[in-house]
């Protein structure tokens, strides 16, 4: 019996370190991802006013808390399901203040300020979007007439604008392209941003495109209904901060019989530099 049990104890002090190794792995994990959430891009720019309170649980996230804008709710659990070991995202978090109803003017007025927001080549901090009866109008100060008119062609294409007057100052003296800040910012946040771009835009609202994003290499997949929607899925996606190249793996589907007429393309989005 003395020979037994000293290896028996140690054979249960073993089992008990492999039970509790296991608990402390999986507390490292969800440590690391409220901590990576905390510290993305999204979270310190654009949702640094909103009260989040961000739970990891064996790779469950919950988020709980207030949001000034609906957006800002899709846009948190965005970013926080393209961190690793994130399993699923309860969103558990509320918007604070009344909603504005669907295509009402304040609602117009978010969604331009959205599809604004995310694009390196247009300016939303120095763009004024004031909408009335469904018309939008842009003031402030663009850096190039190339940059006030591609401004003029995001705020059209949100679903519900009736037109668009651009009423925008072009800057005397044009200014110098930012250094790019790609490296700058997160792969889960540069997902997140795409994400939150393609749903904003009218052309591509209703596409399901899938999108995964590595050292700032965004690949998309999905379906396209030609071949001027997929390219323009490609433009809009390339003008987001943080990315570096597009892979789009996005298939078109069958071509048309010849008898039958081509689609129309979507409403052409030019993309250019400042």
């Amino acid at each position: 019996m003395r020979k037994i049990y000293p290896l028996a104890l140690l054979v249960a002090t073993g089992a008990m370190l492999v039970v509790t190794s296991v608990p402390l792995r999986a507390s490292e994990t969800d440590d690391r991802i409220e901590s990576s959430a905390k510290k993305s891009h999204v979270f310190e720019t654009y949702l640094k006013d909103d009260v989040i309170t961000l739970r990891s649980k064996d790779g469950i996230v919950t988020l709980m808390g207030t949001v000034a804008e609906g957006s800002h709710k899709s846009l948190a659990q965005d970013t926080v399901e393209g961190l690793p070991g994130v399993k699923s995202v309860d969103n558990e978090l509320k918007v604070k203040g009344e909603a504005h109803a669907e295509h009402s003017d304040g609602w117009l007025s978010t969604k331009v300020k959205t599809t604004l927001l995310f694009h390196r080549n247009v300016s939303a901090s120095g763009t004024d979007v004031h909408v009335k009866d469904g018309i939008v109008s842009l003031r402030g100060e663009a850096s190039s007439q190339a940059q006030k008119e591609l401004t003029t062609e995001y705020a059209k294409d949100v679903d519900g604008v009736k037109d668009v007057k651009n009423e925008m100052t072009v800057a005397r003296t044009p200014a110098h392209p930012a250094e790019t800040i790609g490296e700058k910012i997160d792969d889960a946040s540069i997902t997140a941003q795409v994400k939150s771009s393609l749903l904003s835009h009218r052309s591509t609202s209703a596409l399901k495109t899938k999108v995964s994003t590595a050292d700032g290499v965004v690949t998309l997949s999905g379906i396209a209904k030609n071949d001027a929607e997929k390219s323009l899925v490609t433009k809009l996606v390339t003008d987001i901060d943080g990315v570096k190249s597009v892979i789009n793996k996005m298939t078109v589907e069958a071509a048309v019989s010849q008898n039958q007429s081509p689609p129309r393309p979507p409403q052409s989005l030019r993309v250019v530099t400042k």
